[in-house]
């Protein structure tokens, strides 16, 4: 029953899914990325913030930051499968790359809590020199996690197979949003309050560059190719896209407002782009760098994912 739902639901929409957090409205609302219309919404807890899906495609895992707590949804039958304890104040999510685990920033606590998607339990946290964490990101080979936090100037990288911190990285103040190149060997990140970006060398965890962005830069997306990254601007209701090989910023394209957290599709030619001020989704057209739609999705939208 649940193969032959799956499938009808594939068949249903033509291009991947964008599952985007409302935190405002306490829902996902589910974008069918080929037509840029909203299919559904899902409920999602109080205040849903970080969202993935799992590599199969049959769940979501969302963090209820007022509810401490990560939220299971099964995707096929379009409700709540279940919930796990997190510690107060979650945010961002993490996924490895084979779906094992889920990682949670937990702000209050100071650490990064590691779910178990076998048996849906929390295995394990890892307590960072960084407070207030807000996104820990795993590198592509699943071997490292990296942190950022509000407080502070540093990421934090968490060995996941040593289960602990072992290292920290200073960058500028607030970092924010990370993203690896597609073979790991570069991390970058967003610091919001002091408006840059820094280009981290993951075989070394130095800094190896470093540039000013938008006012109050913040999300972070790298296109599959390694060629371009997309920095979401909060300052000014924009995106930066960034030339990898010249370092440089090439482009500026103006979204809705408050931009946040932001999800490419897998081929790369669409961002869609969480603006939590405007309600609303835009979607860039990223072979022209035009915004191409503003989508309405729930209130406050502070992420997006793809599958």
């Amino acid at each position: 029953t649940l193969t032959l739902l799956t499938a009808a639901i594939a068949q249903a929409h033509a291009g991947p899914l964008a599952y985007v957090s409302n935190e405002g409205s306490g829902t996902l609302s589910v974008i069918d990325t080929a037509t840029d219309a909203v299919l559904y919404e899902l409920p999602a807890g109080a205040k849903p913030r970080g969202a993935v899906i799992s590599p199969d495609g049959r769940r979501a895992y969302v963090s209820d930051q007022p509810g401490n707590r990560l939220v299971v949804i099964d995707l096929a039958a379009r409700r709540q499968a279940g919930e796990i304890p997190l510690g107060e104040s979650p945010e961002g999510l993490g996924q490895s790359p084979d779906g094992r685990w889920v990682t949670a920033a937990v702000e209050e606590a100071n650490e990064i809590v590691f779910v178990d998607t076998r048996t849906l339990t929390k295995s394990f946290a890892v307590k960072g020199k960084v407070r207030n964490p807000g996104h820990a990101v795993f590198s592509p080979d699943g071997r490292w996690v990296l942190v950022s936090a509000e407080e502070g100037g540093a990421v934090d990288v968490i060995d996941v197979e040593k289960r602990r911190q072992v290292t920290q990285i200073p960058v500028g103040t607030r970092p924010r949003g990370i993203g690896f190149s597609p073979d790991g060997r570069r991390a970058f990140v967003a610091a919001e309050m002091s408006s840059e970006i820094y280009v981290i060398n993951t075989q070394t965890f130095t800094v190896q560059d470093k540039l000013m962005a938008g006012p109050k830069s913040n999300g972070i997306s790298v296109h599959p190719d390694g060629r371009r990254v997309f920095i979401s601007n909060g300052g000014d209701a924009t995106v930066s896209v960034l030339d990898v090989d010249r370092m440089a910023l090439i482009a500026t394209i103006p979204v809705g407002q408050r931009p946040w957290n932001m999800a490419l599709t897998p081929d790369g030619r669409k961002l869609y782009v969480a603006c939590g001020r405007s309600g609303a989704v835009s979607v860039i057209d990223t072979e022209t760098q035009q915004r191409v739609a503003d989508v309405a999705v729930g209130k406050l939208p502070w992420g997006v994912v793809i599958r």
